[in-house]
């Protein structure tokens, strides 16, 4: 069963003395985060009266808070979006969604391992796979990752030689 709140990044500190906050974005993008007019804190909707991107991070002044000690009791916080609130473009996918998920080989149909963590360096994602003989990882790009289907619980991979020392 999927999860209705995606966790969106996690509150860092304070900004300023008017009670705005500086969140960490664990999305694609921080801009991604402003464009929600809603955020959620502990599964409780949060109104988001303003929002900008800093230095990769979103400063936030959020409804309720409007000094630097309100904004305090929030800092170490996650914040969620929820997840019917958010269009991803095809073919995309949450990482929470990914992990667990069987992988197989695309030619033989044969599991591998599991999914046990997305990695999100710059250039690419990197699947991180748990198998029989070990850990390997699987580059998730159209050249390795031939199919993911969530609803079914796999992702095919095409593996080469040496992937999986």
């Amino acid at each position: 069963m999927k999860k209705e709140f995606i966790e969106a990044g996690q509150i860092a500190n304070t900004h300023g003395i008017q009670g705005e906050v500086k969140i960490v974005p664990w999305c694609d993008t921080p801009e991604f985060l402003c464009d929600f007019s809603t955020l959620y804190i502990d599964e409780k909707p949060v109104r988001v009266l303003s929002c900008r991107v800093h230095k990769s991070n979103v400063l936030a002044a959020l409804e309720g808070v409007t000094d630097i000690n309100t904004a305090m009791c929030l800092k170490g916080k996650t914040v969620c979006l929820r997840r019917e609130d958010i269009t991803l473009p095809e073919g995309r996918h949450f990482i929470v969604d990914l992990i667990g998920l069987d992988v197989l080989d695309a030619d033989s149909g044969a599991v591998l391992g599991v999914l046990t963590d997305v990695l999100t360096p710059p250039a690419h994602q990197v699947y991180v796979v748990k198998g029989v003989s070990g850990e390997f990882m699987v580059p998730a790009v159209d050249a390795f990752v031939t199919e993911t289907n969530v609803e079914a619980g796999y992702i095919k991979v095409r593996m080469i030689e040496g992937m999986m020392t």
